[in-house]
């Protein structure tokens, strides 16, 4: 494929994918493995996507150090989905389950829930406009889980290290920081993640939860959202987004010869501190985000003059860089450095940004 002519990504998702794993699929798509047929069309139960399919598990076991006594499963429907299926697959009727509120996402996480349990909201932004991730949480034995969202693609938020809690289960909504980063998987009772920012493309969603908790499922939660299903057909309930699996795949390949999860790491840290400096140095620049809990994946910010911000973003655009505008429940501008994304990226992103101010400041 044709390097010169890709554009910097920089949208919250779907995010850029490693051109070696965008090649591999080009490739897989027109012949697999020489069987004459391409990845999405052959069929699920077939040996040769079975084999593509205990790869992609066995690679994310890999990378993420997952023990043996957590499944590894490849559901669908997005994290969205995940918001009614974590609570449903174990709500009864005293069931209490606690979210940390800290944005947009996790809002939509507790409404959920609360349609199938009671909800405690454990902490909350809220009054700070989301900048901040509360220091503490109103946690109880009696609960459940304690649910967060680890990274705050909207408002430019991440957590440091896992809250404490007093629940059963610690929950995790990892979407946009999964495979970012080294985790204790053995800290949390379950974690899902959609893939399409550093796992992947969309259609696919990763869900790693301990196998005791497949014996707390109740009898309630529909076949499609029912942990156990997965657990018992390798992820095959149904026909499962292919293509996508096959992504994982590559993308664990890649991850594992470019360092692993320490590498990706350090990446993050690289691009992220190339631009918060622009922005730190700067009275341009306004950060959104609390510099105590800053985002390596997405770094949110403003200009002090708003009345440039259609010039910024135009310019932006002629430059090279795609996807930079905010959310438009937040404004101003995110810049989604996921960890396909080029340093030398985040570099002409932090020149980009010098040379306008020099223009306008």
């Amino acid at each position: 494929m044709s390097k010169s002519k890709r554009i910097y990504n920089l949208s919250a998702g779907p995010a850029i994918l490693p051109v070696p794993v965008v090649e591999q699929m080009q490739a897989a798509l027109c012949d697999f493995q020489g069987s004459g047929l391409g990845i999405a069309e052959m069929s699920h139960r077939s040996a040769l996507f079975e084999s593509v399919n205990d790869a992609a598990q066995a690679g994310i076991r890999s990378l993420l150090a997952i023990p043996e006594d957590y499944e590894v499963l490849f559901m669908q429907g997005g994290a969205t989905a995940q918001f009614a299926a974590v609570p449903m697959n174990f709500a009864t009727s005293s069931t209490t389950f606690e979210y940390i509120d800290t944005g947009v996402w996790s809002q939509k996480a507790l409404e959920e829930a609360r349609r199938y349990g009671n909800v405690v909201v454990a902490s909350s932004g809220k009054e700070n406009h989301y900048r901040t991730i509360p220091a503490e949480h109103h946690s109880s034995r009696g609960s459940f889980y304690l649910h967060f969202t680890s990274n705050n693609t909207i408002y430019g938020t991440q957590f440091k290290v896992e809250p404490q809690h007093q629940a059963e289960y610690l929950v995790c909504d990892a979407s946009s920081d999964i495979l970012s980063k080294p985790l204790d998987i053995s800290k949390y009772g379950l974690i899902y993640a959609s893939t399409q920012k550093n796992a992947g493309i969309a259609g696919l969603t990763l869900v790693i939860l301990k196998k005791e908790l497949l014996d707390k499922v109740t009898g309630n939660t529909p076949q499609i959202l029912d942990y156990r299903n997965y657990a018992k057909s390798q992820s095959l309930f149904n026909t499962p987004p292919t293509l996508a699996i096959y992504c994982v795949h590559e993308i664990c390949n890649w991850i594992a010869a470019s360092g692993g999860l320490n590498g990706m790491q350090r990446l993050a840290e690289q691009r992220s501190d190339l631009v918060y400096q622009i922005i730190d140095s700067s009275e341009f620049y306004q950060g959104v985000s609390d510099p105590s809990c800053r985002s390596l994946m997405n770094v949110t910010f403003r200009l002090s003059n708003e009345a440039l911000n259609e010039q910024f973003l135009s310019e932006a655009t002629e430059a090279g860089f795609s996807g930079l505008a905010g959310h438009r429940s937040a404004g101003g501008f995110r810049a989604s450095m996921y960890n396909a994304l080029p340093v030398d990226a985040a570099q002409d992103l932090a020149n980009f940004m010098k040379e306008f101010e020099t223009k306008f400041g």
